[in-house]
């Protein structure tokens, strides 16, 4: 098994935010509040998030704030519950959630949810479980979950249970291991884990493993290394993760490396990108990769953050 460049990828990480002007940077621009969410929590999980400037990251986030209490992608941009989310963890990694207004957050949240349970994106009303995890994320990070009807939103996800264990975007949709990490995810959070086959699902996951030790999030696709979180958190969480090969998972991961210049790829030399850095990173930190701190499976941020939020009052 190869070795995970460190230093690397943290100077990778830290150089992409001075690369604005470049094609890459330019075209993603409308996420850059997701980017830096995977940038800043690879960086912690790392050990290095003492290397970036704090107050300048903090500045940025709340100017991305809408009046209607939501987080844009960017400034200037429109607000979306994707990008509340992750403005909510960065600033619970800063350990600084005392900055943003909750009422006001936690208010555009809640507005969000239909009278199905579920939730939209924004006001223009797509509906995925993907939203519906962000929300209860979210509004639980903040310790508002008081704010929406938590059962209907627990009927909504159920409801995008499928025959094979898995969870689709909405009812009736294919079965996706990112929308199982969402599902699950919610699920966990807010104590409603009694209602997944965990026999059933884990071996539909388990089943994501192919011959190259990568996870696919569909059965016949190539695997992808963003998978190595949205199919092992999952696995986590219903304590089934001895259901794969972690060793072989752990070797496909590090073969994405770019060994020279940092970051990981969605597969072996591809070009790498903050996202799949993130992703290869956390789910070596799931594998119990040694020298990387502990990630929580449900929250996706490192375990001391999440305790911190929970358990230091």
């Amino acid at each position: 098994m190869g070795e995970l460049e460190i230093e690397k990828h943290a100077q990778y990480i830290l150089s992409v935010e001075k690369r604005k002007d470049e094609f890459e940077s330019l075209v993603m621009e409308h996420l850059r509040m997701n980017g830096a969410y995977w940038g800043l929590t690879t960086l912690d999980l790392l050990g290095k998030l003492g290397d970036v400037d704090q107050e300048a990251i903090i500045s940025w986030v709340l100017k991305c704030q809408h009046e209607c209490g939501g987080f844009a992608g960017n400034i200037g941009h429109d607000p979306h519950i994707l990008y509340t989310l992750s403005a909510v963890q960065i600033l619970a990694l800063f350990d600084r959630l005392d900055v943003v207004d909750i009422e006001k957050v936690t208010d555009y949240i809640a507005g969000l949810q239909q009278d199905d349970g579920s939730f939209s994106g924004d006001i223009w009303g797509e509906i995925d479980t993907r939203f519906s995890y962000c929300a209860i994320c979210c509004l639980s990070l903040l310790h508002r979950l008081d704010k929406i009807n938590v059962g209907k939103a627990v009927e909504y996800i159920v409801s995008c249970k499928n025959f094979d264990g898995g969870f689709g975007c909405t009812p009736g949709a294919e079965s996706h291991a990112g929308q199982v990490f969402c599902c699950v995810g919610a699920l966990a959070i807010v104590g409603a884990m009694n209602h997944i086959n965990k026999d059933l699902l884990g071996w539909w996951l388990c089943e994501r493993q192919v011959q190259s030790g990568g996870l696919n999030g569909r059965p016949e696709k190539l695997p992808d290394v963003c998978y190595s979180w949205w199919v092992l958190s999952s696995l986590t969480m219903m304590d089934r993760v001895h259901w794969i090969d972690k060793d072989k998972l752990a070797s496909f991961i590090l073969d994405c490396q770019d060994k020279d210049n940092g970051g990981i790829s969605d597969r072996p030399d591809d070009a790498v990108d903050v996202f799949h850095t993130f992703f290869g990173v956390a789910g070596l930190s799931l594998l119990e990769y040694p020298g990387l701190k502990a990630i929580d499976p449900a929250y996706a941020l490192p375990v001391p953050v999440v305790n911190r939020i929970f358990f230091s009052k």
